[in-house]
């Protein structure tokens, strides 16, 4: 997570100082690293810390390298520092993590060595400790804009024997850019930081209750109550956290849980791409899920009065587990279920060119060993052995695929079987409706044949084509159920919308009424209840 995380602490001296702060330190591998090049030779490589990108520069030098720490830090001279401003000492190096799987290094320090960075975690420290503050004055708190960064902040107490009032002021804050993944993480970092406070608490509280029963400060100064304030805390208007805590490791420690917090902040969040509101098939296949879960519970307990009434069994009952299977079910589990089954041999939408339907426009009934009724389906797998009426070998509305086995003069090579199964089998496609050889054909067609014959598209590719053509003529199929069934425009105007859609061809009205049956009833309602509502009907302003 490209963020930093920061203790900070209201000095009475000298205002709100930052105490401890640790970053996260994106660096790219520099060049010529695998050949032994050394480190500092060159310009040093762009570097991201804490979220912010800055172009090549010569980092700060830490305290350690020499005497001109102090006057290229961004942070305040010792004079302006007393020991409760102050965490490390002089000279510290500060605290580094690195994490081997990601390549990050985890940086603690007093301030951050950038001084864009160091303007930042200033702003925020001086806002949470002084304006930024919820009521109470300890607890959590969200501010921040685009151009100072986003802040978590929360605010506390520690107990202080010395301090006015017997406690002192601190905050946590945590600094992002990104105000989404910020709010989204509020739940995390409340209850980390909140234990991390309460930790510090626990051992100022411990110190405090040693010293007020070594030395009541109370009683004290309620002897000296014309003293100056000053004056009578005889010089410790400054402590160090360290000293309250009675903890000498305790920055190692607070350099363990904010590096922690930042990796763990980082890891438990994901980008996922959003899918928007839910496809018509989506709805459909729910609406049908629902179906077949109220018919299933209708069977459940029809069969339970069933048991109860007794073992007698109606004539023919034996048979009704496998004979009485709606066509709805076919959908999700096909009533030739029982049937042996093979592996398909069809493995994608290249062995066979067909036309991406919505799933509302499909009613099929994979196997049959009788001619079923065009009400239960639209799509029936029969037994080649099934003799089919008459009448619908002759309907305009029928196209019948008969599949045989391939004669051994048309088979390929031997060896190309495995690579095209469909070679085996033959397809004879008739229909009672004469075909035009000159005709186009739906627009939306031709686009789906185009994309599934050019061979440089890659099976993924295809399949994401499909998609979203689909969802695009479905998208036109809304607007002409909306324009028609709803608003009940005239014709005239319904041929000026399919023009604009493109759609104004005999053959892509057809797709279009026909795809009109597979949009969902949650859809439909939905229109419906808008156009009916009382406030549908008022006139706007």
């Amino acid at each position: 997570m490209n963020a930093i995380v920061a203790l900070c602490h209201f000095c009475e001296l000298h205002g709100p100082r930052t105490l401890f702060c640790t970053e996260v330190l994106h660096a790219p591998l520099p060049q010529g690293a695998g050949s032994g090049d050394g480190a500092g030779r060159g310009e040093p490589a762009d570097e991201e810390e804490g979220g912010i990108q800055m172009s090549s520069r010569i980092r700060a030098h830490s305290p350690a390298e020499g005497a001109s720490a102090e006057s290229s830090s961004p942070g305040p001279k010792k004079s302006d520092m007393c020991e409760g401003c102050r965490s490390l000492a002089a000279g510290h190096p500060g605290y580094i993590s690195h994490d081997k799987e990601t390549s990050i290094k985890y940086v603690s320090h007093q301030h951050p060595n950038h001084p864009q960075l160091f303007s930042i975690v200033r702003q925020a420290c001086v806002r949470s400790l002084s304006c930024e503050v919820c009521p109470g004055r300890e607890g959590p708190i969200f501010f921040g804009d685009e151009q100072h960064g986003f802040v978590f902040s929360h605010t506390f107490f520690i107990k202080d024997s010395l301090a006015r009032g017997f406690q002192r002021w601190y905050s946590i804050i945590a600094i992002m850019m990104d105000r989404i993944y910020l709010i989204n993480s509020w739940p995390f970092l409340l209850g980390k930081i909140r234990g991390i406070i309460d930790e510090l608490q626990g051992k100022a509280l411990k110190v405090f209750e040693a010293e007020q029963f070594g030395c009541p400060q109370r009683a004290q100064r309620m002897n000296t109550a014309f003293t100056p304030f000053l004056h009578q805390r005889n010089g410790n208007a400054a402590r160090s956290l360290t000293s309250l805590t009675n903890d000498d490791s305790l920055w190692a420690c607070l350099h363990t849980s904010f590096a922690w917090l930042l990796k763990a902040c980082g890891s438990r969040l994901t980008e996922k791409l959003l899918e928007g509101a839910p496809t018509e098939d989506t709805l459909v296949q729910m609406e049908q899920l629902a179906e077949l879960e109220e018919e299933s519970e209708s069977w459940d307990n029809s069969e339970a009065e069933e048991e109860e009434k007794g073992p007698a069994l109606p004539e023919g009952a034996e048979g009704r587990e496998l004979t009485k299977c709606p066509a709805e079910s076919s959908l999700l589990s096909d009533c030739g279920a029982w049937q042996p089954r093979k592996l398909s041999v069809f493995k994608s939408l290249r062995h066979m060119r067909q036309t991406m339907l919505p799933v509302g426009c499909v009613r099929v009934i994979p196997y049959s060993s009788q001619y079923e009724e065009a009400y239960r389906c639209n799509f029936l797998g029969l037994s080649p052995h099934v003799q089919i009426p008459p009448h619908v070998l002759a309907s305009e509305f029928a196209v019948v695929v008969e599949v045989h086995t391939a004669t051994r003069s048309s088979l390929h090579a031997v060896g190309c079987e495995s690579e095209q199964p469909l070679s085996k089998y033959e397809f004879v496609v008739t229909s009672g409706s004469p075909v035009a050889a000159d005709r186009v054909g739906p627009t939306i067609l031709n686009k789906m044949e185009a994309a599934l014959t050019n061979q440089n598209l890659s099976v993924d590719v295809v399949d994401q084509c499909l998609v979203c053509l689909k969802e695009e003529w479905m998208n036109k199929v809304k607007v002409l159920f909306k324009f028609t069934k709803v608003d009940s425009r005239p014709k005239e105007d319904t041929q000026k919308l399919l023009s604009i859609l493109g759609a104004s061809e005999e053959d892509n009205v057809k797709l279009l009424k026909f795809w009109m049956t597979g949009l969902s009833k949650t859809y439909k309602s939905h229109l419906m209840s808008t156009v009916r509502s009382p406030t549908a009907l008022e006139p706007r302003n």
